[in-house]
């Protein structure tokens, strides 16, 4: 199988911080808008690059909202920045009748998503946004897996006409893929072509997914991995011709089995190529506080795990 090497360990948060200032110097109607937090969610370099296209809204993420929607309606493409539980679960009203309904040129940058968030604990780990984001009309989803691909996302995001949501995590996380790779708005990536299984992961446990092949190839078992960055609009066309391909797929997610990657690929395939499936995700439950590294251990999300899935959907096969 292919190899990829962890170039050094980042955060994906920090890549959008790069990609904003990037995205800022290539269109100047760009501007970023933060709630209180702009250490946090690295919006800290463009402030510095663009104060005079930065804005402070203080902890009032439902202003923040409104106060985007309507820059947008004067040309600006603006970005608005929180923990993902705060610029989605606590504005999803807003997000619904400012942006998405109207279909808004703004985007949503959720830092600390996810279970590997760690010790701040259940209150701030969602693991239901990319549900709640893929669930609105007009809505982008993108789900980068490292430093590199958030930085590309982010760019991307800033050229794209219409509403994006970008969940991002908190914590260091292998960074893979190549620096000055293209991302192409809902086109999955292909990592590595296989035959026996297929396995679609988004976001952190895309290095998981790759780890697990490494094992599993070790068994005699050639897995294809796919990374899904966008989970809206969906590379359908790549999901089932590798499902076709393999007949055995398993998803991987940082999020709830509900409503997530999985049952986004379950649809595509329920309706064109039944498959046997596995899913590995965060079984309908709440987080709690730990360290990154044991949350993800503790709720089934690593490489291991992954590999348990793969064995099970092979005897389905």
């Amino acid at each position: 199988m292919k190899t990829y090497e962890n170039q050094q360990s980042k955060e994906l948060r920090a890549g959008m911080g790069e990609g904003l200032v990037e995205a800022g110097k290539q269109n100047e109607n760009v501007v970023a808008l933060t709630a209180d937090v702009k250490g946090s969610v690295k919006m800290d370099g463009f402030a510095k690059a663009f104060p005079e296209r930065f804005v402070q809204c203080g902890i009032a993420e439902a202003n923040m909202c409104g106060i985007a929607a309507g820059m947008s309606l004067c040309g600006k493409v603006p970005f608005i920045g929180g923990f993902a539980e705060f610029v989605t679960g606590r504005i999803y009203d807003q997000i619904r009748q400012v942006v998405a309904y109207s279909n808004k040129n703004v985007k949503i940058c959720g830092s600390h998503a996810g279970i590997s968030l760690g010790e701040d604990g259940a209150t701030h780990q969602t693991m239901e946004d990319i549900g709640l984001m893929k669930a609105l009309p007009n809505m982008t989803v993108l789900v980068p897996c490292d430093f590199n691909q958030a930085k590309q996302a982010t760019i991307a995001a800033a050229k794209h006409e219409g509403p994006v949501y970008l969940r991002l995590g908190r914590s260091k996380m292998p960074n893979f893929t190549e620096e000055n790779a293209t991302f192409e708005i809902g086109k999955a990536q292909m990592l590595n072509e296989g035959k026996d299984v297929t396995i679609f992961a988004c976001g952190h446990l895309v290095w998981e997914a790759l780890e697990a092949a490494k094992a599993l190839e070790a068994e005699g078992i050639n897995a294809e991995v796919i990374n899904i960055h966008t989970i809206k609009p969906l590379d359908k066309e790549a999901i089932i011709a590798s499902a076709k391909k393999t007949g055995a797929v398993v998803t991987c997610e940082e999020h709830l089995i509900n409503n997530g990657l999985g049952d986004s690929v379950a649809q595509v395939l329920a309706m064109n190529c039944p498959t046997p499936m596995e899913y590995v995700a965060v079984d309908d439950k709440f987080g709690e506080s730990g360290t990154p590294d044991e949350m993800l251990t503790n709720y089934g999300l690593r490489a291991k795990d992954i590999v348990a899935k793969v064995h099970a959907v092979l005897k389905r096969k």
